[in-house]
C-alpha cells in the first residue's frame, strides 16, 4: 500500500431510521442509542427513558449522520481544491458507521494512515481523548486492515474559521433588524451542561467562555451570556451552570425583548439543539413575552470547512 493519507471524522453520532445490529434483542433504535450515550447503564432506565422522549417527540431520527457527513464531503472537497486531495470517511461513537467502519474504508479507499479530526468543539475527556482512545481499539482490533495514526487536529474553539462562521450564522438569524434592536437583544451562547468535578478537571468551561467572548466580538454584538444546555434533571451531582432556562428568566427579568441564541458548543443542530432550544427554550421566551431567535450551529459553512483543512494540513 502507497503511503496515501487519508482523514477519519471522529464524531458523536445519532441515530438513524436502520437499525445499528448493535444488539441482537434490540430495545428500539432509540431507546439503544440513547442507551449506548449513556453507558448502557442500567441506573440510567429513567434517564433513557426521558432523552428517548425528546428524539420520538421529533420524528425517533437524528439529523446527526447527514450533516456530519455533509461536513466530511465539504472537507474533502476542500482539500481537493487546495491540491491535496485526501478521501474524507466518518466514523461515530454512539451508531454506525463505528469508528472501525470508518477506519475500514480509508483503508479500502488505498490509505495507509490517516488524520484524525474531532468533531466536538470544546474539551473534556469524554468529548475528545475518549473519542481518540476509543478509535485506537478499533484500529487495535482491526489490525492490518486499518491505517495508523498520523495525527490529530488541534482543538479549533478560538479558532478564527469557527468564530467567523458562528458569527456569520447570527447575522443570517438577524437579518433585518435594525442596529438598536440588535444591540439591545440578549445574546445567549449555549453549550452542553457537563458534570462539575469534570468542568474542574478540564479546560472545557474557559474553553466555552472564550469562544463566546471572540464569537460576540466577531458578531459585533455588545454583551453576551453564556448558558449551559441538556444536563439531566434531577441529577444526584452538580451540572454546570447557569443553565439556559436561568440566563432567560434573567434576561426577560432585565427588560429583554429579544433574545439570539446560538449553541456555540455544537457544530451541527441535531437533537439536542431541536429539543432544548427550539422546543424548550421557544417556549420559555413566549411564557415570559421575550422574542426567540436561534442561529444555527455551523454545519458545512465555508469558514468553518477551511478551519479544518487548515488544520488537517498543517499536521504534514
Amino acid at each position: 500500500m502507497s503511503d496515501q493519507h487519508g482523514v477519519l471524522v471522529l464524531g458523536f453520532g445519532g441515530v438513524t431510521d436502520t437499525c445499528c445490529k448493535r444488539k441482537a434483542d434490540c430495545p428500539g433504535r432509540v431507546e439503544c442509542f440513547v442507551s449506548k450515550v449513556l453507558d448502557d447503564d442500567p441506573r440510567q432506565a429513567a434517564r433513557v427513558a426521558e432523552v428517548a422522549a425528546h428524539y420520538h417527540a421529533l420524528g425517533g431520527v437524528s439529523p446527526y449522520n447527514p450533516l456530519t457527513f455533509a461536513q466530511a464531503e465539504a472537507l474533502e472537497a476542500e482539500l481537493a481544491r487546495r491540491g491535496r486531495p485526501m478521501p474524507v470517511r466518518c466514523g461515530f461513537r454512539n451508531w454506525a458507521p463505528w469508528y472501525a467502519d470508518g477506519l475500514r474504508a480509508l483503508h479500502e479507499a488505498g490509505c495507509s494512515h490517516y488524520r484524525a479530526v474531532v468533531m466536538s468543539v470544546q474539551q473534556t475527556r469524554r468529548s475528545w481523548e475518549d473519542y481518540l482512545d476509543q478509535c485506537a481499539e478499533a484500529a487495535q482490533d482491526l489490525g492490518d486492515a486499518a491505517p495508523r495514526r498520523a495525527g490529530v487536529i488541534e482543538p479549533y474553539f478560538a479558532g478564527a474559521g469557527f468564530v467567523a462562521a458562528c458569527a456569520a450564522e447570527i447575522k443570517v438569524a438577524t437579518v433585518g433588524w435594525d442596529e438598536q434592536r440588535y444591540d439591545q437583544a440578549t445574546l445567549l451562547l449555549t453549550a452542553h451542561a457537563i458534570p462539575v468535578l469534570a468542568e474542574r478537571s478540564s479546560p472545557y468551561r474557559a474553553q466555552v467562555e472564550h469562544s463566546a467572548g471572540l464569537i460576540a466580538a466577531a458578531a459585533e454584538h455588545p454583551a453576551h451570556e453564556v448558558g449551559y444546555q441538556s444536563a439531566p434533571d434531577p441529577s444526584r451531582i452538580p451540572w454546570s451552570t447557569p443553565t439556559v432556562s436561568e440566563q432567560i428568566r434573567a434576561a426577560a427579568a432585565a427588560g429583554a425583548r429579544d433574545i439570539i441564541v446560538q449553541a456555540v458548543g455544537f457544530l451541527v443542530d441535531h437533537v439536542e439543539v431541536a429539543y432544548d432550544l427550539d422546543i424548550e427554550a421557544r417556549a420559555l421566551c413566549a411564557e415570559l413575552g421575550c422574542g426567540y431567535t436561534r442561529a444555527r450551529c455551523v454545519h458545512d459553512h465555508p469558514a468553518f470547512i477551511s478551519e479544518l483543512a487548515d488544520r488537517v494540513l498543517a499536521l504534514d
